[in-house]
């Protein structure tokens, strides 16, 4: 059974992701797949490549075949150099780590706990609630007017 490295599609449409798969060189695109050895997401800045250099190194060694897109992708993480022996490429960018949305939150409270009292709008005053023991003020009452039944004028 001839083995090939290949990129299995996931995604949306203009929303590529691909995982880098082992599979038979019969099987479709994105059909089933031996092993799943790492990611590749091109739409990301920049670029996001996970190869799990250990199963990269196995798979090539027990003579499986890599596609030339991800020939590519294991020379840029140096993969393709470790196995040939060759020196090793440049490091890949690797995207900044992004912000912990939890550490902004508490820093945001604490910067606002902290401003002054003046800065703020004064309250209003409460209003003053119905005491129980007073009788509440009545107002007069609308005379109600009759109703007169259908049949009368």
């Amino acid at each position: 059974m001839a083995v090939k490295i290949k990129l299995k599609r996931l995604g949306m449409i203009r929303n590529p992701q691909y995982r880098i798969v082992i599979a038979d060189s019969r099987t479709k695109r994105d059909g089933r797949a031996i092993e799943e050895i790492g990611l590749y997401h091109p739409k990301e800045n920049p670029s996001r490549i996970e190869v799990d250099a250990e199963r990269a190194a196995y798979w090539l060694g027990v003579g499986a075949q890599p596609t030339e897109p991800v020939l590519k992708l294991l020379k840029l993480t140096g993969d393709w150099q470790k196995f040939k022996g060759e020196p090793a490429p440049a490091p890949l960018l690797v995207a900044e780590p992004k912000a912990d949305r939890h550490a902004a939150y508490e820093a945001a409270a604490k910067e606002a706990l902290s401003l002054d009292a003046a800065a703020t709008t004064p309250k209003k005053p409460a209003k003053k609630a119905v005491k129980a023991d007073e009788p509440a003020a009545e107002t007069p009452a609308e005379p109600v007017a009759e109703e007169k039944p259908e049949g009368e004028a």
